[in-house]
Order: C-alpha cells, then structure tokens, then sequence
C-alpha cells in the first residue's frame, strides 16, 4: 500500500470520528513498513489535512459548481490534494494530482482532476488568497484562514484581541517541537545530548529546564535510548507544572488525574526514585500506560490505581506532602498536537469548570498541614483556570496561594499563565497553594 493510500485510508476513518488523527498515524506507522521519508508524509498529510480542513472545505465548495453532491470519500480525497498542492512546497504538482486522480472512484476521477486543475490556475494567478474573508470581518477570516470554527476564533478574541489571536492561531497549525524529559536516573542531559551529537541529530537545550532538551524535524524512530528508558516526551509546559509542584526525596505525593503519567514520572525522578507516589486514574484502561513507562524509566515508587478523583482515598487523607491535581479540560492549549480539539463544541464544555472544582476540592483532602497543592490544565480558558483557583482559595481559608519560579517563568499571586506565542510552550495553566492549616 502506498503512502497516498495510507493516508486516505486513515483520514476516511477519521472522517467518521472513528479515531484520533495522531493515534491513527502512530498506529498505521507501526502496521506497514514505509521507509522515513513516506513516514514523513503521512504523518505531514494526515495532520495537516485535519488540522486544515475548515480551509480546504472552504476552498473546495468556491471551485465546485454544487459542492452539496460531493460525497464524503471524494472531499476527503480533494482534501488531500488541495492541501498538497496549497500547503506543502516539495511535492510535485503532477504527483499531487495524478495520485489524487489515481485513488478517486471511477466516477469521481474527472470531476477531481477537474478541481485540483482549477485550484492550480487560481494558485498561480494569484487569485486564490482573493477568495477567503478579509479581516473586515474578523471572526470569518480567522476561521477560514487558520482553519478554526468561527466559535473558537470569537472565544480567543475575547481573551486575547484580534491580533495576539492570530499569532496563536498560526502556531497552532505549525508542527509542534519534540521536547524530551531526559531521565537522570539514567544519563545526565550532557551526556544524552552527546548522543544525539554522534547521531547528527540537531536539539536545543531548554533554558529554563535543566533536564529538557527540544527537537525540530526529527523522527521519533531515530532517536537513541527509548529502550534504555534514557527519557520520556514531555512539553516544557508540563515539565514546568512539575517543577512547581517540587517533589523531593522521601515524599508521599498523590497525583490524583495522571494518565499517560509524565508529571508522575517527572515527580518520581526528581524524588530520585525515593518516596511514594500514588497515581490514580479515572480510566483502568490508560493505568497500563503508567505501569510499563515506569517500567522502561526504572521507577518503582509508583502505585498505579483506577479512582475517580472526585472521591478521595480515606486512608490516605492528610497524608500527602504533595499533590498534583492536573484535571480534565478542554485542551485548548495543545491544538497543535491533537489537531481535532480544534473542533469541539464549546457548548459542550460548559459543565467542565464545575467537574474541574469538584475534583480540586477532593484532592485538597489528601494534603497535610504544611504540604503542597497544585492546581494545573492544558487549556487557556479563563473559567477553567485562575476562576476556579480563586474561587476555591475564597472557600478554603487554611490554603494560601504559593509563589514559584521555575528559570525565567515566575508566578504572580502563584498562578502562572503559558501561551504558545510568549513562551513556545503549549498553552497551559499552574496554580501552586500550601496547606496552612
């Protein structure tokens, strides 16, 4: 099976939400035996295409004469080929469109030649881009330039104006950085980064992080010491979120929402593996996540366990010297990655600030006088964020808001902000409070 076919293939299935288009790529990627540079472009293709599919539609329906009697196998292929021949720089025009042609029904094929030869002439004459909203419409522009539904563009608006939004919308559809939380139970930084030096593999050291190192257009496969369990990926915003919560040597720490596990495994190593951690789960099918990276990282400090984290351990209240509560959100800070989070009905995350406060007030049980309580999410909503912060220092008067610095990142009445366009992280949000009384 070729790569185009690979592709189509796995964006059909995601046409029906069958699947998630990056665990559909992990997934193909593992099945058939491509070589890097077809791996390359189903990941390119499958991603992008997802992630700019409100752009391509867009397009589509202003060349076709009655874009309504597209059927949904022909618009996922038109996708592919517009977003060849529109986004991508290195594929042939010919390949684009002959291939597309080449996978089409029998009865599709002319009408799909027919549309990626209309799209080339308005491309190369320049009148392509005249087709899309200008920003006297702001909403629709936003939308269709960057590929967002015009609810999405309207929400970032109001947080962030009109201009900061585009910013962060343009990140949001370029291909995130590699970051590697490199395991000093096992090698230092300076020595995994000699590694990569001996492999020809290009990084940057994070210099807010003394145990991060970024990657740009790396394969996954090609990195040394995955077996060896030398590291873990982990964005420097989660990376951050641990370094606040400051787990030491001899801790009981409960992470109350820690599935895949990284701020756990995070925890665990700057511990130096010596303590106790508890990471409960609401879901017992992702606790095996957790159990075999552990495993490959070498850690044994962690009991894996399935708990809703709006009902707290009895045994284990006022135990805790810290504890992390990283709660269900809308991930709206990490668009980049899972490019379909893009799509959500914001209706539909409405009840969440109320599970989010439900599950910070349980896990609040766990900490002892003294102890520690953070507070974190990958979204940028306000009313997910410093609202539900507040509102629960306002209810708890034996916690008291805790000021931290991790490098250059400092906490103001200790809450911290993240965005992608100021501080190339994902979009993420931590509170740190102590337990007073």
């Amino acid at each position: 099976m070729s790569a185009r076919e690979i592709a189509y293939k796995i964006l059909k299935n995601a046409a029906t939400g069958a699947t998630y288009s990056n665990i559909a790529v992990d997934n193909a990627l593992k099945k058939y035996e491509l070589n890097e540079l077809d791996r390359g472009f189903v990941t390119a293709v499958v991603m992008g295409v997802t992630e700019r599919e409100l752009t391509l539609d867009y397009i589509i329906d202003k060349l076709a004469s009655d874009p309504n009697k597209i059927d949904q196998d022909t618009r996922v292929l038109l996708r592919m080929g517009i977003y060849q021949l529109y986004c991508l720089d290195k594929i042939p025009d010919y390949a684009a469109v002959n291939e597309s042609v080449d996978l089409a029904p029998r009865r599709s094929r002319g009408f799909v030649n027919a549309i990626l030869r209309s799209l080339l002439r308005a491309r190369d004459s320049g009148k392509l881009d005249t087709i899309f909203p200008d920003e006297s419409d702001a909403i629709a522009h936003l939308s269709v330039k960057y590929s967002f539904p015009k609810a999405f563009c309207e929400r970032f608006i109001s947080i962030y104006g009109f201009e900061r939004t585009k910013k962060i919308l343009d990140i949001f559809n370029r291909a995130p950085a590699l970051t590697l939380r490199i395991n000093t139970l096992k090698i230092s930084r300076d020595d995994y980064a000699k590694l990569l030096d001996e492999k020809g593999i290009e990084y940057e050291l994070s210099a807010n992080l003394p145990n991060a190192i970024k990657l740009n257009k790396v394969a996954f496969s090609a990195l040394p010491g995955f077996d060896e369990g030398y590291f873990f990926v982990q964005d420097e915003a989660s990376q951050i979120c641990v370094e606040a919560l400051g787990a030491e040597e001899g801790d009981i720490l409960i992470d109350t929402c820690s599935c895949p596990g990284s701020k756990s495994f995070g925890s665990a190593i700057r511990m130096r593996n010596k303590g106790k951690i508890y990471s409960f789960d609401l879901h017992a099918s992702k606790l095996k996540l957790i159990d075999s990276g552990a495993s490959r990282l070498g850690i044994d400090i962690i009991t894996a366990a399935v708990r809703d984290g709006r009902n707290p351990d009895d045994s284990l209240l006022g135990k805790a010297d810290r504890v992390l509560c990283d709660v269900p959100c809308s991930g709206l800070g990490v668009v980049a990655k899972k490019p379909e989070i893009r799509y959500k009905d914001l209706s539909e995350l409405a009840r969440l600030p109320e599970i989010q406060y439900a599950i910070l007030e349980a896990s609040a049980n766990y900490v002892k006088e003294g102890g520690v309580l953070v507070y974190s999410t990958c979204t940028v909503l306000p009313e997910e964020n410093g609202e539900n912060v507040k509102k629960f220092l306002s209810c708890h008067p034996e916690f008291e808001p805790l000021d931290f610095a991790v490098g250059e990142k400092k906490s103001l009445g200790g809450m911290l902000d993240l965005s992608p366009d100021k501080d190339g992280t994902d979009g993420f949000f931590v509170a740190k409070m102590r337990k007073i009384k």
